[in-house]
């Protein structure tokens, strides 16, 4: 029988935890990454974003499926997650200091790499804490994590960080040390349950399991068809989200022409629309679901949301537009990130590799942020900046059908 945590001790730890390692990798990635980049080599800065993305997709989709494996087979006194999840956490604090002292390109991306590996041993144990939350309560643990930790972490961390803007070194030792200091807290108010006792189920069901079954990391699209869609829904999402998001710096400057105190005027403008969408929908949403018995609707009508935010900045470029793009924007973060994680926990193929299937699933956190800058460098070289808001709302539309394709989740 799986332990569970009481949501006093669980829901305080799922907000405090997400927003100690989304936050200052979202201010590291957005707006200090990209201006240390600009310092060193102005020049090729929108190619050299594109290959520290490029290089941190690849680290990143190892190591989360690495942590979620290890993390599931783990025993301790202090559970199979807690272990794995505050050592991340210092070692990403060492990346960010480290990142602080780069004065050339090599040594700054070997400090990012560090970072991605370590986040990822951070991310995919963390999420799987929804899986100790009471059964009727599942909705309300995933609206903590997604809607209220998220939301603090990807825009309330961020309004707070372009105040850093002209001194991003201080920038990412400041957010790192949040990083370890937010975990350690977060850890020690949920008081994960030791797992000593616990056995390992892949080991007593060897005998009965084929070689290609054991061989088999993911299952097939007829076993796993909703978990894929649910993954694919997040991946467009993810895509059509940061390749915004991603280049919102340079958005504002190079696109928009803004300066340098407008343009962290506009950042916090559309950060705090997004925090207090988000912290409302991460008090509704979770509730709601639970009363309602609703989940995949929500969903995906969220990510169509955040296409139709694009479309405003497309069409409007000017400050209307970035103000319409911060309110449907945050309306649809704000009920995605309240509910996506429960979706995939929903639709999950087995059981027994929560951590792992969960790990992947969240990888599009960390995956979707190096895929977007790639695809938008690209076009911004082929067209123009505007044609990025196209690419936005593509990718959205494309996430919010993949997810209203889900079958096993009535609505």
């Amino acid at each position: 029988m799986s332990k569970t945590v009481s949501l006093k001790r669980l829901v305080p730890g799922l907000i405090i935890g997400p927003a100690s390692w989304l936050g200052p990798y979202i201010a590291a990635v957005s707006l200090f990454l990209p201006t240390l980049i600009q310092y060193i080599d102005e020049e090729n800065k929108i190619q050299l974003v594109a290959l520290f993305s490029i290089c941190a997709m690849v680290v990143a989709a190892i190591s989360n499926m690495v942590a979620g494996y290890l993390s599931d087979r783990t025993r301790s006194r202090f559970g199979k997650r807690t272990p794995w999840l505050v050592g991340g956490a210092a070692a990403f604090m060492l990346s960010m200091i480290l990142a602080s002292m780069a004065n050339n390109i090599p040594f700054l991306l070997a400090s990012w790499m560090l970072g991605q590996v370590a986040l990822n041993f951070i991310v995919a144990p963390m999420v799987a804490w929804l899986e100790l939350a009471p059964e009727n309560g599942k909705a309300t643990a995933s609206s903590a994590y997604g809607g209220l930790g998220m939301a603090l972490g990807n825009n309330g961390f961020t309004i707070i960080a372009a105040m850093f803007l002209g001194q991003v070194r201080l920038g990412f030792i400041i957010f790192g040390i949040l990083t370890f200091v937010g975990t350690l807290i977060a850890a020690i108010i949920v008081h994960e349950p030791s797992n000593l006792d616990e056995k390992i189920v892949v080991a007593e069901k060897k005998e009965k399991t084929s070689l290609k079954e054991a061989m088999a990391i993911f299952p097939s699209w007829s076993v796993g068809r909703d978990y894929y869609l649910a993954l694919i829904g997040k991946l467009f999402q993810g895509v059509g989200n940061f390749t915004v998001t991603g280049y919102l710096l340079f958005i504002m400057t190079d696109f928009l022409g803004k300066g340098t105190a407008d343009t962290q005027h506009a950042i916090q403008l559309i950060n705090t629309i997004m925090l207090l969408f988000g912290l409302a929908m991460g008090f509704i949403a979770g509730p709601l679901a639970d009363k309602y018995k609703v989940l995949k609707f929500p969903v995906g009508l969220s990510t169509i949301s955040l296409g139709i935010g694009a479309l405003s900045m497309f069409f409007l470029q000017n400050d209307v537009g970035i103000l319409i793009y911060g309110f449907t924007a945050g309306l649809g973060m704000g009920i995605w990130n309240s509910l996506d994680n429960l979706l995939n926990l929903e639709v999950i193929p087995d059981k027994n590799r929560v951590a792992f299937f969960l790990g992947v699933y969240n990888l599009g956190n960390t995956l979707t942020q190096a895929i977007a800058p790639v695809l938008a460098a690209f076009v911004i070289s082929q067209f123009s900046f505007s044609a990025i808001f196209i690419v936005s709302f593509v990718f959205s539309m494309i996430g919010g059908l993949s997810i209203l394709s889900i079958k096993s989740v009535a609505r």
